[in-house]
């Protein structure tokens, strides 16, 4: 999982974090000018977006929706994507909690992660730009690994026993990804690059 392999894939589903039926509160334009909007988080690439809701339809916050090609029930369009400084106050509360919820849905692809998880540079591993893992639990994690891949989240919890909550430590790691733009090495986000804005 890479940057790179992301680039080229777009979401199919989004998580919505807030609906703002008054459209975005730092939006100076009149009120009869501004139109409904949805904040949302990609569902597998956790690209922080604005979504434009179908007339009369009132997405639930921490619902699943359609933003695929192909018919959509709730939303009308994808607008822009965004950063997380752009998000509105309820939407960065809500955000920890869909994420987590996020990667306990995609298990298996974070489970991964740790069977594949290699070195960086020469001095550092990818194991260790998740936050709490040090050299030492990195080595246990290696080691435990070498016996045979990790089944899944509780399997890991079981063989190495610092890890106490993956999706909390990769939950983490996603948010840190998120609020840092120039944050240098990314394990599960895209770039991010300044909206246009409409």
């Amino acid at each position: 999982m890479t940057a790179k392999d992301k680039q080229s894939e777009k979401e199919e589903y989004a998580w919505v974090i807030d609906y703002l039926p008054y459209g975005n509160p730092t939006d100076n334009r009149p009120g009869y000018q501004k139109k409904p909007l949805v904040q949302a988080m990609g569902d597998t690439h956790f690209v922080l977006m604005e979504l434009v809701p179908k007339l009369n339809a009132n997405p639930q916050i921490h619902s699943r929706v359609y933003i695929g090609d192909g018919d959509r029930d709730e939303i009308d369009h994808v607008k822009h994507r965004i950063h997380y400084n752009d998000l509105s106050h309820g939407a960065q509360l809500e955000l920890p909690f869909v994420i987590e919820e996020c990667v306990k849905q995609l298990e298996g692809t974070f489970v991964k992660f740790f069977n594949d998880a290699h070195p960086i540079t020469s001095r550092q591993h990818m194991l260790e730009l998740l936050p709490g893992i040090g050299k030492k639990l990195m080595w246990a994690i290696i080691e435990e690994k070498k016996k045979g891949d990790f089944k899944d989240f509780q399997d890991l919890h079981d063989r190495v026993g610092g890890v106490h909550t993956p999706e909390k430590v990769l939950a983490n790691r996603i948010m840190e990804e998120l609020k840092d733009d120039n944050i240098k090495y990314r394990l599960f986000t895209t770039t991010m690059r300044r909206p246009r804005r409409d």
